[in-house]
């Protein structure tokens, strides 16, 4: 483990946002944007225990469900990314109650096989929910009678391997990262009307041209799949946002930037940040992926210098990581789980729990879910001793991640929709 401690002193784990059983599942990774929730979900179940209901989903799709009073909603994709759709769940029977193609495309992207042409999830606010794509389409629909309040065809970027950046909302912004391999920016809509309200380009220097001029692996280490993240520090509000070689600190309102820390190590970043007072942490990516943490000083500036931790050991590439109080719990794309110390960045445990993961881990209450390509979700004591509690296998793996909806997990697998509820 190669690390950095500046700060001797973090901020107190009660700062720390955690989401409420009651609450909705609006966005991705629940009501705070972290994955942790307290509610009393089941530790066991399989294909014939404590499901409640199954429901098939067509297509190939790793966008994560999310959950409304009694809506759930998802996008899909048909495999070669022609048709676009989003899909309506009527949350206690799993009825199917709308099922919309919103986009046909001629010509899709190229879309890598560890991703589909429908990995961002959507995001819901009252009688409003927004639906991305990336560049082939955006769109709002009417959450009652599902028809298109608006929808944007005109926003240009090569995701390079098909997109992966889920929207956030604020005020009266729909904001969404653009990190291709020809375009890297974050754009902020007028949730109400679709209208650009900014556009900020990165602006980094990605120092990747070769002696001709021409972009390094065709633009390859540009490009990212990170979620942005809204967080109060020094009580102001910052957008967090994960591109590639850098994590930014912007003003939500108008796009201004507050900082750039330059990682340089990593691209291809799937990260959602957390926050803990004014330490932040975020993982890097593929290539050299490390988990890094900085603080962001009073005035909102943060730079190299501002770096507090840097991991590299069994650092996740497409699993954001959770932190709780004083510990960080994460586990790798092959199947290691670790829980650290937030303030040295020590293994307290570290052990492999098996599969492959691409969804991110779930914190309920004192519990952890792992669910992993291979269909099985190893739940985990959260605590300082290692210890699995339980393992539960269903038909089919898990790409996306797990909603909560009071008691019961919402699991969506490659092929079905679940009900987990005892």
């Amino acid at each position: 483990m190669i690390m950095t401690f500046r700060i001797a002193t973090l901020i107190a784990a009660s700062l720390i946002s955690i989401g409420s059983a009651s609450a909705d599942w609006p966005q991705f990774l629940g009501p705070d944007g972290n994955s942790i929730v307290e509610a009393n979900a089941p530790l066991e179940w399989s294909e014939t225990q404590n499901v409640k209901w199954k429901t098939a989903i067509h297509g190939k799709a790793w966008s994560s469900p999310i959950v409304s009073g009694d809506q759930i909603w998802l996008s899909t994709a048909t495999e070669d990314g022609k048709k676009l759709s989003v899909i309506r769940v009527d949350k206690n029977t799993g009825a199917v109650t709308l099922d919309k193609k919103l986009f046909d495309i001629t010509e899709p992207q190229f879309c890598h096989k560890f991703n589909s042409y429908a990995s961002p999830t959507p995001v819901i606010e009252g009688d409003s929910v927004y639906v991305t794509f990336g560049s082939p389409g955006t769109a709002c629909l009417d959450t009652k009678t599902g028809d298109v309040r608006w929808q944007r065809t005109d926003i240009e970027c090569n995701h390079f391997r098909a997109a992966g950046s889920s929207p956030i909302l604020h005020k009266n912004l729909l904001i969404m990262n653009y990190d291709g391999s020809d375009h890297q920016f974050v754009l902020a809509l007028d949730k109400e009307t679709g209208k650009t309200v900014w556009n900020v380009k990165r602006s980094i220097d990605y120092d990747d041209l070769e002696e001709n001029g021409d972009i390094k692996a065709e633009g390859d280490w540009r490009k990212a799949y990170g979620t942005p993240h809204i967080a109060t520090i020094h009580g102001k509000t910052v957008l967090l946002s994960v591109g590639a070689k850098a994590i930014y600190g912007y003003n939500p309102e108008d796009g201004e930037e507050y900082f750039r820390v330059e990682s340089r190590v990593g691209h291809s970043t799937s990260a959602r940040p957390s926050v803990v007072g004014d330490l932040v942490y975020y993982t890097t990516g593929w290539s050299k992926g490390q988990l890094w943490a900085f603080k962001v000083n009073p005035d909102l500036s943060a730079n190299q210098d501002s770096v507090t931790l840097q991991m590299t050991r069994n650092i996740p590439r497409k699993p954001i990581q959770i932190v709780k109080g004083d510990r960080i719990y994460t586990v790798d794309d092959s199947g290691v789980a670790s829980c650290i110390d937030r303030a040295t960045g020590e293994a307290i445990w570290r052990e492999r729990i098996g599969g492959n993961y691409s969804s991110s881990p779930l914190l309920v209450g004192k519990r952890l879910y792992f669910p992993n390509e291979e269909g099985e979700t190893i739940v985990v004591a959260a605590s300082d001793k290692f210890e699995i509690l339980a393992k539960n296998q269903l038909e089919s793996g898990f790409m996306a991640s797990p909603a909560v909806d009071g008691d019961a997990l919402i699991l969506r697998t490659k092929t079905h929709l679940y009900r987990i509820e005892e």
